[in-house]
């Protein structure tokens, strides 16, 4: 049976309050692991003032509260989405807070298979073995640039556009979801994280203080303090969930990424 735990940690002026930043869905008994499975999330508000967060806190709880009241063995490729797009319909009614931009990602993980969806520039990694792979796609304005050979590699670190986003939550109508699917395997660990974090950080030095620390809790803390070094003034998330044990269904799940 799939078991997993986890750990999460926000340091900054805008990360008061661990609502506005983390939301997990833990199932209850034996039955929830199955039909259901977990929920993690992770939400950067970006242009908000007085560190209220109000509109990622109001994200999150839509996406939880939908989680847990879905259908017993609904597809979560499918509900994710949908739940995402509710999160994004209450805070497009919402106008309190126009200028602010909300990044986002979810990680629902069942029987052998996890499948995150996001939006904006927070990322997801997936630890494995030591070796960390990259599941999500930063949808930046610097980055759309640079898949269209508009600016070069080595320039976009320096690209005043880098944080500008091209899509996220609360400013469109219909906001498009990036999805990606990936089978795991007992020992892996998930990463999720704000640019904030991934800013400052190597993928090696990721990849080390995870291997290091059985204890999550423990290198929560330490990539925090790394990244926290270098960027003192910045608002940093960090989720880390790692898989203890799972079970293999009849039919195995290859990765995928797909854009609804």
């Amino acid at each position: 049976m799939l078991d997993v735990e986890y750990a999460q940690l926000a340091v900054g002026s805008h990360h008061r309050d661990s609502k506005h930043c983390f939301a997990s869905i833990t199932p209850k008994t034996a039955e929830q692991v199955r039909t259901h499975g977990w929920l993690f999330a992770v939400a950067d508000e970006i242009g908000s003032e007085h560190g209220s967060d109000s509109r990622s806190a109001a994200a999150l709880e839509t996406v939880s509260s939908g989680f847990g009241s879905a259908s017993p063995y609904e597809l979560q490729r499918a509900l994710l989405p949908r739940l995402i797009q509710q999160a994004n319909a209450r805070l497009v009614r919402d106008r309190r807070k126009p200028e602010s931009q909300i990044a986002f990602v979810a990680c629902a993980l069942r029987s052998d298979t996890v499948v995150i969806c996001h939006v904006g520039d927070v990322r997801c990694y997936l630890v494995r073995r030591g070796h960390a792979e990259l599941l999500t796609r930063d949808h930046t304005i610097a980055n759309d640039q640079r898949r269209l050979g508009l600016v070069p590699n080595r320039d976009l670190v320096r690209s005043a556009s880098r944080q500008q986003l091209a899509r996220s939550l609360g400013n469109d109508v219909f906001v498009a979801v990036d999805i990606a699917e990936r089978q795991l395997v007992a020992g892996d660990v998930l990463l999720a994280c704000s640019y904030g974090f991934y800013s400052k950080m190597s993928e090696a030095d990721m990849e080390l203080i995870i291997s290091d620390n059985r204890k999550l809790d423990v290198a929560a803390r330490e990539l925090i303090s790394a990244a926290a070094k270098s960027y003192e003034n910045a608002n940093i998330s960090v989720q880390l969930i790692r898989v203890q044990d799972l079970e293999r269904p009849a039919l195995s799940v290859r990765g995928s990424l797909d854009t609804i």
